[in-house]
């Protein structure tokens, strides 16, 4: 996977930057403590080097470092081995870097009841480290998407457009907004890469028409997308999948599960990471492309404060250079934020354009 999507492999490439970044992902973002049993999961699509720096990070913060290294499964949200759910119940942090995540896995919602302070960092290799974490102004990160989190959840009706086709609108009706990207300050409450809000307008208010044109994954066989995949949704319900190859490779995926939850819209997620300029295959990235528009189909977790369901797995897209309305007044136009509030936030974070 690394070599394919062009990422230097090399040992000694980003090292001293990798430490500096895993060290922020511990101290920093996870808040781990000394004496705390911080466990890093990977499976062997996993880039070894963030996983060593990670562990190394946690025992120089005198925190307790495991690492359970295991198989890589065939898609994500499939349970794990035993042995790695019996160590993330125990965990008192939790860092998964694993290609096929477990995220909303059985295994993963135990972990969340025993109060694991958990992250997702699917796919993480030591350059998107380096990027999405290290070489990124944390708290004017967090400061960005707690006014944009501000704005959404003020709002009722939500349109989202983009040049590749979407035109899709929601109603909140008062529901709330997360930023994903936070702090691990609350035990059992997971979080998600830096440069995300997330949330569900009422489902059966989600109609209209979602064009995924940067990536979308899983499935395996997809990631970078070379042609889009565009979704008729009525209701909050996916009614029809259009496109060449890769929509029908979509199709077939989600057909595969017999689920028709696996066709309900999950979740909306604006991301707003400087340090992804543009899409790569990795879906932890590419969720947080600066000005992008992600959102998820199947398994809604409670964290999203929608109605939450189980689904047989979970699969995100992409869509690139959206324009965002909130109850009529333009935010964001095709991925250039114009709202003052936040060009400010831009500006103080220092994104080129602002």
């Amino acid at each position: 996977m690394e070599l394919a999507i062009g990422t230097e492999s090399r040992q000694e490439y980003l090292s001293f930057e990798l430490a500096g970044a895993a060290r922020k992902l511990v101290e920093q973002v996870m808040l781990a403590k000394p004496g705390e049993n911080v466990v890093i999961t990977a499976d062997t699509s996993t880039d070894w080097r963030v996983v060593e720096a990670t562990a190394k990070a946690a025992y120089a913060a005198e925190a307790v470092p495991t690492v359970i290294w295991y198989e890589t499964r065939p898609t994500a949200v499939v349970e794990p081995p035993a042995p790695v759910a019996g160590a993330v119940a125990r965990a008192d942090v939790w860092i998964e870097f694993a290609y096929a995540y477990i995220l909303h896995t059985p295994a993963f919602k135990t972990a969340m009841a025993a109060g694991a302070r958990y992250i997702c960092l699917t796919g993480m290799d030591a350059e998107m480290m380096v990027k999405t974490i290290g070489r990124v102004n944390y708290p004017k990160l967090l400061a960005l998407g707690e006014r944009l989190r501000q704005l959404i959840e003020a709002a009722d009706e939500v349109r989202v457009t983009s040049p590749g086709g979407t035109d899709l609108v929601g109603y909140n009706r008062g529901r709330k907004v997360r930023q994903s990207g936070k702090l691990a300050e609350i035990k059992g409450d997971p979080i998600m890469l830096g440069g995300q809000v997330s949330w569900c307008p009422v489902e059966e208010t989600i109609n209209g028409k979602l064009v995924f044109d940067g990536a979308l994954w899983p499935p395996a066989e997809l990631g970078l997308l070379r042609n889009s995949v565009a979704l008729t949704v009525k209701e909050g319900v996916v009614t029809k999948i259009e496109g060449g190859i890769e929509a029908q490779t979509f199709e077939r995926w989600l057909k595969s599960f017999n689920d028709e939850k696996m066709f309900w819209v999950a979740h909306w997620s604006p991301g707003f990471n400087p340090g992804v300029t543009r899409p790569t295959g990795r879906i932890v990235e590419d969720e947080r492309v600066f000005g992008c528009i992600e959102m998820g189909l199947g398994s809604q977790g409670a964290q999203i404060k929608g109605k939450f369901w189980s689904a047989a797995s979970h699969t995100d897209g992409i869509v690139l250079n959206p324009s965002i309305y909130l109850d009529g007044v333009a935010i964001e136009q095709e991925g250039v934020y114009v709202h003052p509030d936040l060009v400010q936030a831009c500006r103080e974070l220092g994104v080129p354009g602002y």
